[in-house]
């Protein structure tokens, strides 16, 4: 598809303004009159507003912007991949996305303290759940198509890279790294530390580590296994050994590790 079409920004061009000021990040997003935040129809809390042009961004921004991508999100259905130079695949869960938290997702929700940023956040579901939990959070996915599903369900949602100028930087007391996503940009090292200047002082990070012990950099593509295909963009996949690694030279300290369902997790603090 035309990239004048598949641009993470909906709306017109421009730098956001400034926040206004208040301790809630979250809720700082909410009242920025032209910060991006979309929000679901009926949200009383003032018209939705389109997304400015975001800077530009570094490798593995605008990644997800495939076709492939788009087209399952769409129908909330796979299948989708991530295909290595080599022909190696790695299924991509569209239906576990784009379905309700699942009982390892619970386990997130259940540890999100203060203003929470899903960084990455795909369809929505976590945002969706914490704000329906009454938890100020708000989403950022590159994928416009994301953003918007990610608003349908109940969010709120930025169409902005992690490593774009944020609202509430050095304030989110939780982040949310969660379906791979300590892999966005292939280099996990920058990651987290651009989640330590996001956070708060005490604030924490969540991240869903592999299932296999590994430290891996690879390029890949999005890919429908029917001879779809997005561009190359650089990815990460981090086993929990190579997370804390990661973490302890960022600035992070592990609280918390735990699994479920055949799923693993960490739960970093600011060291």
């Amino acid at each position: 598809m035309n990239d004048s079409m598949e641009q993470c920004a909906v709306g017109a061009s421009g730098p956001p303004s400034p926040l206004r000021q208040t301790a809630d990040p979250a809720r700082a997003a909410l009242l920025d009159a032209s910060g991006g935040v979309l929000r679901a129809p009926g949200d009383r809390r003032g018209p939705a507003r389109a997304e400015p042009a975001a800077p530009a961004v570094g490798a593995g921004a605008r990644e997800w912007h495939a076709d492939p991508y788009a087209a399952a999100l769409r129908t909330g259905r796979g299948p989708l991949f991530l295909r290595r130079g080599d022909g190696w695949l790695l299924p991509l869960e569209v239906e576990r996305w784009c379905a309700p938290p699942d009982e390892a997702d619970a386990t997130v929700l259940a540890r999100c303290r203060g203003g929470v940023l899903d960084v990455g956040c795909g369809p929505g579901r976590l945002v969706a759940a914490l704000a329906a939990q009454g938890h100020p959070v708000l989403g950022i996915d590159v994928s416009r198509h994301a953003v918007e599903r990610a608003v349908r369900e109940g969010g709120a949602a930025l169409c902005r890279s992690v490593f774009d100028p944020l609202p509430g930087t050095g304030r989110w007391a939780t982040l949310l790294l969660i379906d791979g996503n300590i892999g966005i940009g292939g280099d996990p090292a920058a990651l987290l530390a651009r989640a330590r200047e996001l956070a708060a002082p005490d604030g924490t990070v969540i991240v869903e580590t592999a299932g296999t012990e590994l430290d891996e950099r690879v390029v890949v593509r999005v890919d429908d296994g029917r001879g779809g295909h997005g561009t190359p963009f650089p990815w990460a996949r981090l086993g929990t050994r190579a997370l804390l690694a990661h973490g302890g030279r960022a600035g992070w300290r592990a609280v918390e590790q735990w699994r479920v369902g055949g799923r693993r997790f960490v739960q970093l603090r600011r060291g």
